[in-house]
């Protein structure tokens, strides 16, 4: 079973751009939403948008809360999320191909 999140959360996650290096992601929801367990690899994370989220990996969770316009690395990892706050979520994400691999390390939680 893949854990693509184009494909576990097609509602959600859409790609913009890819070649052999890079594929670029974008993310939105809506406050109450939720994604299914999905994996990222080594990625950069811009904000398009103010929001609030719920991070799940396993039995640990964490809440974040990222202001639009913030840039910023993101280890590979696996999680599930939800908006928990009362503003849509508007995220890009540029995904690493360079035989990057995928953990699901609880402290490595990024915000989709």
């Amino acid at each position: 079973m893949s854990l693509d999140p184009v494909q576990t959360n097609p509602a959600h996650y859409k790609v913009v751009f890819e070649n052999d290096r890079v594929r670029v992601l974008e993310y939105t929801d809506q406050p109450g939403e939720r994604t299914t367990p999905h994996e990222h690899p080594d990625s950069v994370m811009h904000t398009l948008s103010s929001f609030s989220r719920r991070l799940h990996s396993g039995e640990t969770h964490r809440d974040v809360a990222m202001a639009a316009g913030m840039t910023g690395w993101l280890p590979a990892q696996t999680h599930a999320g939800e908006n928990i706050g009362d503003t849509p979520t508007h995220v890009l994400f540029v995904e690493l191909k360079d035989g990057t691999g995928v953990t699901s390390d609880a402290g490595a939680l990024g915000p989709a």
